[in-house]
């Protein structure tokens, strides 16, 4: 397995991982090519915010993703490069699911994020992946709190 930060080659793989990851959320509005592009396009723009980090096996195909969100906060007194991250949307492949891809994607990521200076990283993780971050050290939080969707 070799875990790599992604680059611009990565677009497509991404595309596709992010198309399987949530293929059972909501329907596609457009083909898997047409979103390729549209990540592509939404990446540049957050260029220096977004990092993916990607696995491989053997070959070039990427098996799984994390990607890390980059949150400037509010300068101090004292400090004016204050940042927070958010682990997102991590995925790996059934078929190589329980070999630690996730856990060592995670802790790319969460690197990535440490050391540019990140006070702290965060993940809002489904129920059955809470164990795993809980044994990469990530804690539940009583003052981390959310606003719920607004029901329609």
């Amino acid at each position: 397995m070799r875990i790599s930060e992604a680059t611009g080659d990565d677009v497509v793989g991404l595309a596709r991982l992010l198309w399987m990851h949530n293929s059972d959320e909501e329907p596609a509005q457009r083909s898997l090519d047409e979103f390729a592009v549209e990540l592509e396009q939404w990446w540049a723009a957050r260029d220096g915010t977004h990092v993916a980090y990607v696995a491989r096996l053997d070959g070039a195909e990427l098996v799984g993703m994390a990607w890390v969100a980059l949150v400037p906060r509010v300068p101090r007194p004292g400090t004016t490069t204050r940042m927070s991250a958010d682990i997102q949307s991590v995925y790996v492949t059934p078929d190589v699911r329980g070999h630690g891809i996730g856990s060592a994607l995670v802790e790319a990521a969460t690197e990535h994020a440490l050391r540019l200076g990140a006070l702290r990283v965060t993940v809002h993780s489904g129920r059955k992946a809470v164990p795993v971050y809980e044994r990469l050290g990530f804690e539940s939080s009583r003052q981390l709190l959310q606003q719920p969707p607004a029901t329609v």
